[in-house]
């Protein structure tokens, strides 16, 4: 969609190896012996000693048999036989720089560009006086920019691009006056542009893209009268572009994309930068017109301000960019649905050159004209989606052989595709979707064998699927859904074991049977045939996609029962069989699928008990409804009980039920006697053991050498009751919860906690894996729980990142938030109402929330936790623990100060109160919240109008979570979209957070 950087960089290095490559011609060129030096040749021996890959064998050339000044890579000085350039770009070489790279004094150039070096810059290379050009671009080089680089006063370049540099830019950098080139793009810095960069007269390339840069652009870079390449784009900068940067008339390469500037284009900046090769500012808030004058800029190559709010009409003299490559404007407000508005693809003939043209999802009207066939014969990319095109695909269209994206999609084009598409040869994705499109699917398709994506969904396309399509032997997405598509399927198409992501048929009148060759699909993650004719079994052959992930057959008229071989399907996590005629007893393999989440097998005609584990535990995860002879299951589904038969007769209850209530009762005293027996033994043994020693199946000793004594560099977090350390217990990383036990309430905890988690299993709940009571070495009580170590924390210190780690809470992007939200949810809807006895946490916060590798939420520390039969059983008590609560303030639910119970409503404030910080990024207890004024209040009044000045800016910013650019992108630029999803999210926190209960609560 935008010019890539990697290919910008193609600029960018020329410019940044001019100078050295110049220097190492006329060392090679001039004559004379160059004499050895040890200092020199035992720094590069060490330099070597650190190369822990070397699949090219270029050390192996660093031996004593010649002069180091001939080793691969080196050049050395003929007057002084010193090491002047030490190049190694390219060689895939793995290791770090020493710090002996000091001692080689006369070092001019030092290239290690493209390879895997990592660590920290030694602050020895601030040793080398004569050093001119530093290009460490392309490595996993860490830490902060060496601060002592003050003193190459005679350095020329500086590029550290892609590596994982940290923190701002240091001051010390603005004494390297002499600077040509500096290059700082792809790294984790941080900060705003100093200004004193606009004192570097002979900068002529600037690149700090792709970091977490903020603030505006510094009026102070409009000095940097050389400059020509430009680059600050995939930052945070926001404010309007400074107006003294586009009179630099040297600059051909500027690209601000994907920031959050705003305000128009100048009108005249064609003729204020007349040698533009490259402007780019795509995904940013700018509006207005596209200038007239870039005709003027007749060098340009690329113009690309896609996904922006720019209005007006293309200007009919950009055809006169004859060198244009790429011209891409989708997701604007460009056009007046009109019928005259495509009129200028006309002057668009004249750019012979062109690859890329994109005007998808504007406001453009209209029917494609048959000139369009005139485009440039290299066009690659046709991008016209999203708008109100009408009439017919052109024939002219065959011209465009070199087509690798044809999108035509979301307009209101009508007719028959033509056969001539099939002669697009090139064709890697065709997208006709959500148009008016009739007749049959052309065989010629079948033509298309580089497709990989065919998009043809919502059109009104009859007959049969072509068995052609079967030799697009590189498809990994089919989408046939809602159309008038009759006949069988194609054993040629569900047979094409490219497809990997999607196949979709639903919605068409199909027929027959599904056919065995579907298990030939074992890469594919989605299948879809649902509100069809199919009929017959399911083939066993199904049990071979075993990277399904979604599987819909509803709606159909399939028969028989459910395969057996669905069970190998163990990343299945939707299927939907509902509305056809299956018969049998529910499989018992669906409750061990461990990933599936929605389960549904309506109205069939199913039989028998329904298991309790897996999906159908939680009765909100599938839906079995229209079975008539299923029984059991979870109460609420309130399904019939199941009988219990003995040689086919039903045992005479009046004997079962005493009978069993004695034998019950005798178990549990048999139980209760053993447990009291086993207690009481325990005790008396710990007493009794002297120091040192431990019971056989007390995990202590473990934990204790695993943590190192339970020492201070193993600590990650600390409470009211106890301490939390990092450590291992039989091989596996666990988190350990030592209890305080000279804190009062801290042994009522440690039981009050393991009785609510040793019964509970639930996703987003802490996992306990064991606990231990026992003695320790110095002959204390020591007691301690271990869970499921967490490797990503808590959700405190993603909201509120510690100095040093802000780049976290950039990181926690919109959707990563609400899935927190809905995990929590979940978690708290099974305490509530699924567990045997329901559970109230009591101190439900962000600290308490905790994140795995995968960011999926878990609640923890139940040291407050309460079962709801305590209410009942015994109020007074409740009403004690009310009114000492040890809860955390700001969190703590009203009606608790004031002596209420305990209850789930309690629970409910707390989670209101939780989704208000996650989405506004304030505690409840920060400063600002004084006197009457709370973050409910806070919230309340800023709600609906002026959402946009509470909530947190950081989840609006691009980072590097699980969300894909098209997601952050659309983030940015829809605010309205954005309000009204945000605005749910706090009336509902606002809702469960309403000072008293029947406020907020039905």
């Amino acid at each position: 969609m935008k010019h890539s950087y990697s290919s910008s960089w193609q600029f960018f290095s020329k410019l940044a190896w001019f100078l050295l490559s110049c220097l190492i011609s006329s060392l090679k060129s001039t004559n004379g012996a160059t004499s050895s030096n040890e200092t020199d040749r035992l720094a590069l021996l060490d330099f070597k000693n650190l190369i822990t890959e070397d699949p090219f064998q270029i050390m192996n050339s660093w031996n004593d048999s010649i002069n180091f000044c001939s080793w691969t890579g080196v050049s050395c000085n003929p007057s002084n036989g010193r090491v002047m350039v030490l190049n190694q770009q390219s060689q895939k070489l793995v290791g770090s720089i020493p710090p002996s790279i000091g001692n080689l004094t006369y070092l001019t150039g030092i290239n290690v560009r493209n390879n895997s070096f990592y660590g920290e810059i030694p602050p020895e290379i601030g040793r080398l006086p004569y050093l001119q050009h530093i290009n460490l671009t392309y490595n996993s080089f860490t830490g902060k920019i060496p601060t002592n680089i003050t003193n190459l006063m005679d350095l020329r370049v500086l590029a550290f691009a892609y590596n994982k540099f940290i923190g701002n830019i240091p001051l010390q950098l603005s004494y390297l006056s002499r600077l040509v080139v500096l290059e700082l793009g792809a790294n984790n810095l941080t900060g705003t542009i100093p200004l004193w960069i606009g004192n570097f007269s002979s900068l002529i390339g600037l690149s700090l893209s792709f970091n977490n840069f903020h603030g505006s652009i510094p009026d102070e870079l409009g000095k940097l009268s050389n400059l020509g390449f430009f680059q600050l784009s995939g930052n945070l900068f926001s404010g309007t572009i400074p107006p003294s940067i586009y009179n630099i008339s040297s600059i051909y390469y500027f690209s601000v994309a994907e920031n959050q500037l705003q305000g128009q284009l100048p009108v005249d900046v064609g003729l204020a930068l007349p040698n533009l090769q490259i402007f780019a500012g795509g995904v940013n808030n700018f509006t207005g017109p596209i200038p007239t004058s870039f005709s003027n800029a007749s060098g340009l190559l690329v113009i690309d301000f896609a996904i922006n709010s720019l209005t007006g009409s293309v200007p009919w003299n950009i055809g006169s960019l004859q060198r244009l490559v790429r011209f891409n404007f989708d997701d604007n407000n460009l056009g007046y649905w009109d019928s005259k508005d495509l009129k200028f693809l006309l002057s668009l003939t004249n750019c012979t050159k062109l690859a890329v043209l994109g005007l998808g999802r504007n406001r453009f009207a209209g029917e494609l004209p048959s000139f369009i066939g005139n485009l440039s014969r290299q066009l690659q990319i046709l991008s016209i989606g999203g708008n109100r095109i009408q009439g017919s695909i052109p024939i002219e269209i065959e011209n465009l052989v070199n087509l690798n994206l044809l999108g035509l999609e979301q307009n209101n084009m009508n007719g028959t595709v033509p056969d001539i598409v099939g002669k697009l040869q090139n064709l890697q994705g065709l997208h006709l979707n959500g148009n008016g499109f009739s007749g049959p699917i052309p065989p010629s398709l079948g033509n298309l064998t580089k497709l990989t994506t065919l998009s043809l969904d919502e059109n009104n396309f009859q007959g049969s699927i072509p068995p052609s399509l079967g030799n697009c032997q590189s498809l990994l997405i089919l989408n046939l859904t809602t159309n008038s598509l009759t006949g069988s399927i194609p054993k040629q198409v569900i047979g094409l074991s490219s497809i990997s992501i999607s196949l979709v048929l639903s919605q068409n009148s199909l027929t027959g049977s599904l056919p065995s060759e579907v298990g030939k699909l074992a890469n594919l993650r989605e299948l879809d045939l649902s509100e069809n004719k199919l009929s017959g079994e399911i083939p066993s052959t199904i049990g071979n996609c075993i990277s399904l992930e979604r599987l819909n057959l509803e709606g159909n008229g399939f028969v028989g029962t459910v395969p057996e071989s669905l069970g190998k399907l163990r990343g299945l996590e939707e299927l939907d069989l509902s509305h056809n005629n299956f018969s049998g007893v529910i499989p018992t393999f669906l409750g061990k699928l461990t990933s599936l989440r929605l389960l549904n097998l309506s109205y069939n005609d199913l039989e028998g008990e329904l298991s309790g584990e897996g999906i159908f535990e939680n009765a909100t995860g599938f839906s079995i409804i229209g079975n008539d002879n299923v029984c059991g299951g979870n109460p609420r589904l309130s399904l019939r009980p199941c009988s219990k038969k003995r040689n086919g007769k039903s045992q005479n209850l009046r004997v079962v039920i005493p009978v069993t209530i004695i034998a019950v009762l005798f178990i549990v005293s048999l139980c209760s006697f053993a447990i009291l027996y086993k207690v009481r033994s325990s005790r008396k043994d710990q007493k009794a053991l002297p120091s040192g020693e431990w019971a056989e199946d007390s995990p202590y000793p473990e934990l204790k050498t695993s943590t190192s004594n339970f020492a201070a560099e193993n600590l990650i977090g600390s409470g009211s009751f106890g301490s939390v350390y990092r450590g291992t217990l039989n091989g596996r990383l666990v988190a350990i919860k030592v209890l305080n036990l000279e804190q009062q309430g801290a042994v009522r905890s440690f039981f009050d906690e393991s009785d609510a988690l040793r019964s509970i299993r639930h996703r987003n709940l802490l996992k306990i894996l064991t606990s231990c009571s026992t003695i320790d070495h110095q002959g204390k009580d020591f007691k301690c729980l271990v869970f499921e170590f967490m490797s990503n924390g808590n959700l405190d210190e993603w909201l509120h990142p510690p100095a040093g780690n802000e780049h976290l809470g950039k990181k926690l992007g919109l959707l990563l938030r609400l899935n927190i939200a809905i995990d929590v949810a979940s978690a708290l809807e099974y305490l509530h109402h699924y567990c045997e006895t329901p559970i109230v946490h009591c101190d439900l916060k962000p600290s308490n929330v905790l994140l795995d590798k995968d960011m999926v939420a878990h609640v923890g520390d139940f040291g407050l936790a309460r079962f709801l039969i305590e209410s009942s059983k015994y109020p007074s008590r409740n009403q004690e623990m009310s009114v000492g609560l040890k809860g955390s303030v700001g969190y703590i639910p009203p009606e608790y100060g004031m002596g209420g119970q305990v209850s789930i409503i309690g629970d409910v404030y707390s989670y209101g109160i939780l989704l208000l910080e996650i989405f506004t990024g304030k505690r409840p207890t920060e400063d600002m919240f004084t006197d009457d004024l709370t973050i409910h209040k806070f919230v309340n009044m800023a709600l609906p109008d002026h959402l946009l000045n509470i909530i947190d800016p950081s989840m609006l910013l691009p980072g590097d979570d699980n969300e894909n650019d098209g997601v952050k992108r659309e983030i940015i630029r829809s605010h309205e979209r954005l309000q009204q999803c945000v605005t749910s999210l706090l009336s509902i926190g606002l809702l469960c957070s309403s000072s008293l209960p029947e406020e907020g609560w039905p």
